[in-house]
């Protein structure tokens, strides 16, 4: 049995919201991403709890969880506390009393047919607006009433026969869920990303981050740089790029920034015989939050060949850069180098090792 635990200080908020850097902050005591905000600081400024009254925390209420499956970070809108467990399985709490409001299933046991989808179970959801938002590993992204726990909209990013897997955590992020999956470790697959109204459930734009046939014309800006990264016959044979929880944005530029992961295979030279960077793998991307359209990239690993993925946490914040104040992303990526990337322009700032380093030296 698994116990979500909350402690509060005598006469405050049961759970500690957070601040961060970006400009359209929610409410003080509120948690509504997996981060907080677009900012990914998962940093509050609420102040009720000080270095002098830590030590009076004290457990206000816990619940007992089913054993066997792990229990996403809560998140908080208004009143009420919200968990994911398993495959999709949402909890509704009273954040204060612990009262249990609500229980929604997904039923992704009774819906998968590719064990894929019967993977890690669910790293987060989302709230916004009085709506709980869920991505299910067979595909279906969905909007909860947060009062309810009824079912408002439901669509597919994919179909269930398609190799690939959705784990990660929605955000919302400008009224918008953006949303990507996870299959490039088994499957030759086109990586993208979603956005849809978070409203009506409706696709707004998808961004791929790899490119597709290349007998057929460009299809956008982002496949014109992406094209001539890949070589020899690999299309069909190679692919990738699958970007499942790694989404930061800042409201200011309207950018939202996306954390790229691996290819297929891992082998660069079965993948692209020929060479070659490989665009967009191990990478982030910048796109226009509206459109979905291409800005920048910056790739922390050409032509990856071990898995240094670029989905790890991208965490946005205003610096003092040899002196001046820049907007930046940090980033500590599986390659092992610590990386500092304007936000505005993608310009690399600093790339220094925080472990020991064998595949680059710099």
């Amino acid at each position: 049995m698994k116990l979500l635990k909350i402690f509060a200080l005598p006469a405050i908020l049961s759970l500690v919201g957070c601040d961060a850097g970006t400009h359209s902050a929610p409410d003080s005591g509120d948690w509504p991403n997996f981060g907080r905000d677009g900012s990914e600081q998962h940093y509050s400024t609420l102040e009720e709890i000080t270095t002098d009254n830590i030590g009076e925390l004290s457990l206000a209420w816990s619940y007992d969880l089913e054993s066997g499956f792990t229990v996403s970070t809560p998140v908080k809108g208004g009143d009420k506390l919200f968990t994911t467990t398993g495959n999709s399985y949402i909890r509704a709490f009273d954040a204060a009393s612990g009262e249990l409001l609500w229980e929604y299933d997904a039923k992704v046991r009774e819906t998968v047919i590719n064990p894929l989808h019967m993977t890690w179970g669910n790293k987060g959801i989302a709230w916004w607006n009085q709506r709980v938002y869920l991505s299910t590993t067979d595909g279906r992204v969905i909007a909860l009433d947060d009062k309810s726990g009824e079912q408002l909209w439901e669509t597919r990013q994919f179909e269930l026969s398609e190799i690939r897997y959705s784990n990660g955590a929605p955000r919302v992020f400008d009224g918008k869920v953006i949303i990507g999956h996870g299959g490039a470790d088994i499957s030759p697959i086109r990586g993208y990303v979603t956005a849809y109204d978070a409203m009506t459930g409706e696709q707004l734009w998808r961004f791929y981050t790899v490119p597709g046939d290349p007998s057929l014309p460009a299809e956008s800006k982002a496949e014109e740089v992406m094209r001539s990264t890949w070589k020899g016959e690999w299309f069909g044979k190679g692919g990738g790029g699958t970007a499942w929880n790694a989404f930061s944005y800042d409201d200011e530029l309207d950018l939202i920034y996306l954390g790229v992961g691996n290819g297929f295979p891992y082998n660069q030279q079965l993948r692209s015989p020929g060479g070659g960077d490989n665009l967009f793998l191990a990478s982030v991307v910048a796109i226009k939050a509206d459109t979905g359209e291409y800005v920048w990239h910056y790739q922390e690993t050409p032509a990856d060949s071990w898995d240094y993925t670029a989905t790890q946490h991208m965490v946005l914040a205003d610096i003092e850069w040899r002196g001046e104040q820049r907007s930046v992303i940090m980033q500590a990526p599986k390659n092992g180098f610590f990386f500092v990337i304007d936000r505005i322009t993608g310009e690399l700032l600093s790339a220094e090792p925080y472990v020991p380093v064998s595949w680059a030296t710099h």
